[in-house]
């Protein structure tokens, strides 16, 4: 892959096998980063993706971990560390996105979704933080949700778990401002992407305002850019891609 702004760069992304996540590492190695492409158990998608950076001259690593798991966490970034020797870039896109009737919600279901979207990122954050400040233009990510500021039915768990990323990202700005770290979240909104089962409720009735639906490459376009010298002076932000959906 042709290098760029990136060159020299490491970044992880988690969630990486699919969708969005998928884009932002095959974005992040366009750019010149070496990428550790993370999923909990989608390896061979995982070990494909990693395949098509390779082949295009690029640089990545897959490693299965469970971000919701501590030890497993410890591991990934160990295996990132090990495997690059630094890491400049960390991308919290893992996510549970699934429905269920605030009365009909089970305490399992809650927990599964702020398990892995908030204790996730709180874990990830943590462990790759000593790296990520030794870099000099490190920058963290977080993926967040447009449910999160416009609201929607049976997805209390999603809605909390992606608000509370903003909230974290606005924290982590603050704190880290005087290590030379950016943090901010990007807020994808009417994305299409490979999912089983229907198009969830809270989206009948969407459109965005440009006439079409957006993919997960302008997804990870923002991503890029942010994590790239030219947003050096970008923090605390929450960026919405969504085509304007959440002017509608």
């Amino acid at each position: 892959m042709q290098t760029s702004e990136l060159a020299g760069s490491v970044a992880l992304v988690t969630g990486a096998a699919r969708n969005i996540g998928r884009a932002i590492a095959l974005e992040l190695a366009r750019a010149g980063a070496a990428v550790v492409v993370n999923a909990k158990t989608a390896h061979a998608e995982a070990r494909a993706l990693v395949a098509e950076i390779e082949a295009h001259g690029g640089s990545a690593a897959a490693v299965l971990a469970d971000v919701t798991d501590p030890s497993a966490v410890e591991r990934l970034i160990g295996e990132a560390i090990e495997r690059f020797g630094r890491l400049d870039v960390l991308v919290n896109n893992a996510a549970l996105r699934d429905e269920a009737s605030f009365e009909e919600m089970s305490f399992a279901q809650w927990r599964a979704v702020i398990d892995v979207v908030l204790d996730g990122a709180f874990l990830c954050t943590q462990a790759a933080l000593p790296h990520v400040r030794r870099s000099g233009r490190g920058s963290i990510v977080n993926i967040g949700g447009l449910t999160a500021h416009t609201g929607a039915p049976r997805r209390a768990h999603v809605v909390t778990a992606k608000a509370g990323i903003v909230g974290f990202t606005r924290a982590l700005a603050h704190e880290l401002s005087g290590e030379g770290i950016t943090v901010n979240c990007v807020v994808p909104g009417l994305i299409d992407t490979a999912r089983a089962g229907a198009l969830p409720s809270h989206r009948a009735g969407k459109a965005t305002l440009v006439g079409r639906n957006g993919t997960p490459e302008d997804v990870a376009a923002t991503v890029r850019w942010l994590v790239g010298p030219a947003a050096r002076f970008v923090t605390g932000q929450t960026i919405h891609v969504n085509g304007g959906a959440y002017l509608g």
